[in-house]
């Protein structure tokens, strides 16, 4: 019995410290090609523009890296991304959460 419980604790203290050093690891996605990294963009259509306002409505597919569906909404965006855009324009785009504001991090015009 006391092997049992001496191995459970041995098992559970290599668990403890495991766990946190796989969790802070990059996965390798810091060395994902470019390619992979453009397979995590979402198509969309710009369907209103504010580039003075910093601010762009898209009609998107799923947004991947947000957990979000499809539907149409307002992202915050830098004026000059948005600076030769219009709407009507289809576009590649990534999106993330910066302090609570949805925020347009990359835009290419779709191919």
């Amino acid at each position: 019995m006391m092997k049992i419980l001496s191995a459970a604790i041995v098992l559970s203290l290599g668990l403890g410290v495991a766990a946190p050093v796989l969790a802070g690891s990059g996965h390798g996605h810091g060395a994902m090609p470019m390619a992979e990294q453009k397979a995590q963009m979402s198509d969309g259509e710009i369907k209103k523009l504010d580039a003075a306002g910093g601010r762009v409505t898209i009609k998107h597919g799923p947004l991947h890296s947000l957990g979000m569906g499809a539907m149409t909404m307002t992202f915050h965006a830098e004026g000059a991304m948005l600076k030769d855009r219009k709407p009507g324009d289809k576009v590649r785009f990534m999106a993330e959460d910066r302090d609570g504001k949805l925020t347009v991090t990359m835009m290419e015009a779709a191919q």
